[in-house]
């Protein structure tokens, strides 16, 4: 089987075949085809229709990305790539070319931030539309970094008026009372996640700044009680290990034009009793029609680390699956 396609004049070689070919040598690995290049044409021969009809439907779906203006990185590339293969019809889930564009926010050194996948792209939608989002899924899928994104870029507007970052305090089996050192040196490597989300949107000066005038707040989830939170953008992270009353007491926190985010990820639970997660009941008590909250899914597809992470992923869910 062979195919010809030839490369739109607006496009580079390079945007499609990457630095050193590594882009086609990644193709040719992963479907099992031979692809050679002359004269702004692509030639793709392989043993069945199938893999050269998968490899020729990659190629359009990245003229469409690089047509919109999209810049094509690696993660993304990968993830185009893996629906194809891993799903057989990869465009039952083709991406949405005007979300994927949209830049969120633009970090310290000039990095673009944008969704990497359909997933991230709808987590993005509805954290624009909705006042409260519980994003649930994988470690890897940027559910922490965008919701730091979006809070980051909601402050520079004056949208909001302070950042507020909370996780449990207790993960892993350990306790607090029994970790040496002040609170804050007991509880700094618990926040440390969130810190070096910020910092790739505000340098260490400004975070130091905003921390001592109370514009931004990084602490521990106990730290909520008894208060009540108005024009802030709060992120409850790691909210599998809340209790169920933890949960409530967080939600109950939010005051007038406040925006939160609740990330987690329900195969990670750490608490003793995995039916105590706070995160596993939320959806059952608030349903799916409460008009300005909004539960999104991220799946394994969706994970924009190291590939080796998204099979590690189907490794455990596979393991578990079969216990």
């Amino acid at each position: 089987m062979r195919n010809t396609i030839t490369i739109p004049n607006n496009i580079e070689p390079i945007e499609i075949f990457g630095a050193y070919d590594s882009r086609t040598k990644y193709l040719k690995k992963e479907l099992d085809v031979e692809i050679r290049y002359k004269n702004r044409k692509i030639f793709i021969e392989g043993k069945d229709d199938e893999s050269v009809d998968k490899t020729s439907k990659i190629l359009f779906e990245l003229f469409e990305l690089l047509d919109s203006g999209h810049l094509l990185d690696w993660d993304q590339f990968q993830y185009v790539v893996s629906r194809y293969k891993n799903d057989g019809n990869g465009e039952s889930k083709r991406i949405n070319h005007k979300s994927m564009k949209e830049v969120v926010n633009t970090g310290i050194l000039g990095s673009r931030v944008f969704a990497k996948t359909e997933g991230q792209a709808r987590y993005i939608e509805e954290l624009q539309r909705n006042d409260i989002v519980f994003s649930i899924g994988p470690a890897g899928t940027g559910k922490t970094y965008l919701a730091v994104a979006m809070a980051v870029d909601c402050l520079r507007s004056g949208k909001v008026q302070r950042l507020i970052l909370t996780r449990p305090a207790v993960e892993a089996g350990e306790k607090l009372g029994f970790l040496p050192g002040t609170l804050y040196e007991k509880v700094d490597p618990y926040l440390r996640p969130l810190y070096d989300a910020l910092l790739d949107f505000l340098d260490s000066e400004k975070i130091i700044a905003y921390r001592e005038k109370g514009i931004i707040e990084i602490l521990p989830l106990a730290y909520m009680r008894g208060r009540t939170l108005n024009n802030s953008y709060i992120i409850l992270d790691e909210a599998q290990n809340t209790t169920y009353q933890q949960m409530k007491m967080f939600l109950t926190r939010i005051g007038f034009n406040s925006k939160v985010v609740v990330t987690g990820d329900i195969t990670q639970i750490d608490l003793e009793k995995r039916n105590d997660s706070g995160l596993l009941s939320i959806k059952k008590i608030l349903g799916e029609n409460i008009e300005g909250i909004k539960f999104i899914e991220l799946q394994e597809e969706d994970v924009v680390r190291n590939p080796l992470v998204r099979k590690i992923i189907r490794a455990y869910d596979n393991y578990e699956n079969n216990k």
